[in-house]
Parts: structure tokens; C-alpha cells; sequence
């Protein structure tokens, strides 16, 4: 049975969801969909911790469905601006796991993991899979990774909008 970990950019997922479709991803089907037939051998979605009653609820709901949430909290600027980047916490996890699994499942648009793939591709000889909304996920990470899955309206949530 292929072995799987995945990863999860939530930020990045619920805003490319909001700004292409103004509709939020499907944990839940997603789940199904990628580890049927599959063993997980980790899954992990990486958050921020803004301290909102709204934002633990659907933390929960990641850790009922198998996530292991990973939480950072957002750092204010002295100029106003708000940072929460998880980048770095996410390349070392699937760096640090790549050798365990057969396949790394990466939820995100961002460009930045590119590099990450390739080198774990080399190193572990891993296989990658990227889920990301396709018109907001950087070209060169949709070339590195094995199999590109875009996100449309079958892995959203049905008739719900993001205000």
C-alpha cells in the first residue's frame, strides 16, 4: 500500500479558494479522495492562531478528520502589517518525513516549494502531489511536482460562500 504524508498550507488554501471560486475548500472530501487506498503516514495542516472562537472550531474539525494542526501566531508590525508565514516550518516537516513515505501531498499555490520538491525528489526519491488552485499556483511548483491537482468546484464546499 503506497504511503502518503500530507501537508496542508491552510492559509494559502482558504484564500485561493475565497478569491477564484469566493468558496471555502473541502476537508472533508478531499481526505477521502487522497488517502483511499492509501496509508497516511502523517498529516498535518498548518494555521494561524488568531485566538477566534470560529478559527478553533474548524481547527477541531482538521483534527477530527486526521489532521495533526500545526498553530503560529500572527506577529504584528510595528508599520501595521501582519505576518504569520509558515513556509519554513512546512519545508523542514516534509523534508524531515520525505524518507518515510512513498508520496508527499502538498495542499498550497506557493511558488516557494518548488526548490523542496525537487530536492526531496533527488534526495528520498519521493513522489510529490500538489493540490492548488490552478490560475494561483505558482507554474514552476505545478512543473516540479509528479501530478498536479487542481482545485475546482469538486472539492469545494457546496453552495457556500466566504463573506
Amino acid at each position: 500500500m503506497e504511503k502518503i504524508s500530507i501537508y496542508v498550507d491552510v492559509q494559502n488554501i482558504y484564500y485561493t479558494c475565497r478569491q477564484a471560486y469566493q468558496s471555502s475548500f473541502d476537508y472533508n472530501k478531499f481526505w477521502a479522495e487522497v488517502t483511499d487506498g492509501r496509508e497516511v503516514v502523517s498529516a498535518f495542516a498548518y494555521a494561524t492562531d488568531r485566538g477566534d472562537k470560529k478559527q478553533a472550531e474548524f481547527q477541531n474539525i482538521l483534527r477530527a478528520i486526521g489532521f495533526t494542526v500545526k498553530l503560529k501566531p500572527v506577529l504584528n508590525r510595528h508599520d501595521g502589517t501582519a505576518k504569520a508565514d509558515w513556509d519554513v516550518g512546512i519545508a523542514l516537516d516534509i523534508y524531515e518525513q520525505a524518507e518515510k513515505c512513498d508520496t508527499v501531498v502538498l495542499l498550497s499555490g506557493d511558488g516557494d516549494f518548488d526548490i523542496l520538491l525537487e530536492r526531496i525528489k533527488k534526495r528520498f526519491n519521493t513522489g510529490t502531489e500538489v493540490y492548488g488552485v490552478q490560475q494561483l499556483t505558482s507554474v514552476l511548483l505545478i512543473k516540479q511536482a509528479k501530478k498536479f491537482i487542481s482545485i475546482d468546484q469538486g472539492l469545494l464546499l457546496k453552495r457556500h460562500t466566504v463573506s
